[in-house]
């Protein structure tokens, strides 16, 4: 079945993970590799679910906010960008509205401000529309987030992962990724991306899901 875009074009819609997916994914991860394996088993249930804002836009919005930051002065930050829209809907045209010595005095940086300026006027004159993410292929996606200024290829992939729930992405240049490969598969050197991919191969088509545990094993 297929349905039609704000833009008018017409996409399959694409699989995403459902808690019941997590699960399947979680017993062919341990199936297909004892050392990925191990580290699920000791893990638990699957977390890559939790993790996620309440829409596209405050997704995308959270993204640019927590570039170069730690996670509690990026959530400080964010905390005051959303307090700006407390009598409004947060949306491209409410945020395009506010001046840059309003968003500068939440904390955003100039550039991250002229950030916030390109992804409104995207969304504005159709360039990025929203609602086709859903259901355009994951490379496409990144394609087009990628074309928004301050937004690299890593943002879109975890965007694809934690806001789409795609099944089957592997940010292999991501240096947590990169320190837990070497960590579980107890790697001498640390693997470059070329080496992560292949290794990676036996995870599909559940890739995101064997890197969320893969993070999680640098918490231990």
């Amino acid at each position: 079945m297929t349905s039609a875009s704000p833009t008018g074009a017409s996409f399959a819609p694409l699989a995403t993970l459902t808690p019941h997916g997590y699960a399947r994914a979680r017993r062919a991860l341990m199936r297909r590799d004892p050392m990925l394996g191990a580290l699920i088993r000791r893990v638990g249930p699957c977390g890559l679910a939790d993790r996620q804002r309440t829409d596209h836009l405050s997704a995308l919005v959270g993204a640019i906010v927590s570039q170069q930051l730690s996670t509690k002065a990026a959530a400080t930050i964010f905390g005051r960008f959303v307090a700006l829209f407390e009598h409004q809907p947060l949306g491209a045209s409410a945020i395009d509205a506010q001046s840059d010595q309003a968003l500068r005095g939440v904390g955003l940086s100039g550039q991250k401000v002229g950030y916030l300026r390109d992804l409104c006027a995207r969304l504005a004159d159709g360039r990025l529309v929203l609602e086709d993410l859903e259901m355009l292929p994951d490379e496409l996606v990144i394609e087009r987030l990628t074309s928004v200024k301050g937004f690299g290829r890593w943002t879109a992939e975890m965007f694809l992962m934690f806001r789409l729930h795609r099944p089957d992405v592997l940010p292999a240049d991501d240096l947590g990724i990169v320190n837990a490969v070497q960590k579980v598969y107890r790697l001498r050197k640390r693997p470059d991306a070329t080496r992560i991919l292949k290794l990676g191969e036996k995870w599909r088509p559940y890739r995101s899901v064997a890197c969320w545990y893969l993070w999680q094993s640098l918490k231990s």
